[in-house]
């Protein structure tokens, strides 16, 4: 079986250090640098633990400017822009993920997500690989396949398939689908009023998808959940605003990456030292890599 492609969603781990860490580390330039300290110890545990052949990080650049903002313009109008603090340190897990031999992405257009997707996508059609998608963001795990996993390494266990199932009551392409109806505070994505979790699950198990509901009329009466006499008629009423919301909860699979390598590179040790030093990183981070590459090589011989 070819080796796992791992795709990272560096900004979960870029913000749970950035808001996890004390403010120990600054920059020769006077930036504090806790997340960048945070994020390269994270990507180096993942590296020693994994030795991952196949991977890439993936970045969000596009706040404000993402295709969905043409669909729904308020879409994470709740969500402000990186001060120059902050950017900083953003800049900087960028610079690092590719020191370390990791292939880093971003687009103006398209999320994250939507890279992850898209090199998944890929992943499995021309190799077949089994896909690791490295997150705990619950929008990713529409992404799991039926060799797929979501890992949010470090904190939780792999989940497969039946895992999200156990988790959400839903499967993974039902996902978009689910906060088509649930809707999604965190995106500033509508929901229907009157429906939560629970009903938004029953309603998939019936009926498959949004698509099918919205055409199911009085059947929807004959689900057993509370209030099912009324959500026909709700259901109808926001029809278009359903069809839209799932446009922006799904993941695309066509973000404009080109042809990226991702294959990963022997770590640049010599840059590596500069950026622990120009960040005010400390030695133990890079002896941790030293000794990382010291191991690689010595397995090889």
């Amino acid at each position: 079986m070819p080796s796992p492609l791992y795709l990272i969603d560096a900004s979960i781990y870029i913000f749970r250090h950035y808001f996890g860490l004390p403010d120990n580390w600054h920059s020769q330039d006077g930036y504090s640098t806790q997340a960048v300290y945070g994020y390269l110890k994270f990507l180096l545990s993942f590296i020693e633990e994994e030795s991952p052949e196949y991977i890439a990080a993936a970045f969000d650049e596009s706040l404000g400017n993402c295709f969905r903002n043409q669909i729904y313009p308020a879409y994470k109008a709740n969500r402000v822009l990186p001060d120059e603090a902050l950017a900083f340190q953003l800049n900087a897990c960028v610079e690092v993920t590719g020191i370390l031999g990791i292939t880093g992405l971003a687009s103006d257009t398209h999320e994250a997500d939507d890279i992850i997707g898209t090199l998944a996508k890929r992943g499995r059609q021309m190799n077949g690989r089994q896909i690791i998608v490295v997150s705990r963001d619950k929008d990713l795990m529409q992404l799991v396949g039926a060799n797929d996993v979501i890992w949010d390494f470090g904190q939780a266990e792999p989940q497969d398939r039946s895992a999200v199932m156990d988790r959400m009551g839903i499967w993974p392409e039902q996902l978009a689908d689910y906060l088509a109806l649930v809707g999604d505070s965190v995106d500033n994505i509508p929901g229907v009023p009157g429906i939560g979790a629970k009903t938004a699950a029953v309603l998939l198990q019936h009926f498959g998808d949004v698509q099918t509901l919205l055409q199911a009329g009085d059947q929807i009466a004959e689900v057993p959940v509370r209030g099912a006499k009324n959500l026909s008629a709700k259901i109808d009423a926001y029809g278009e605003q359903i069809l839209m919301a799932r446009k922006l909860a799904s993941i695309a699979e066509d973000a404009p990456v080109g042809n990226p390598e991702l294959t990963r590179q022997p770590i640049a040790l010599d840059a590596l030292a500069d950026f622990c030093q120009r960040m005010g990183l400390g030695e133990r981070l890079l002896e941790r890599a030293e000794r990382l590459i010291d191991s690689v090589e010595s397995g090889a011989e």
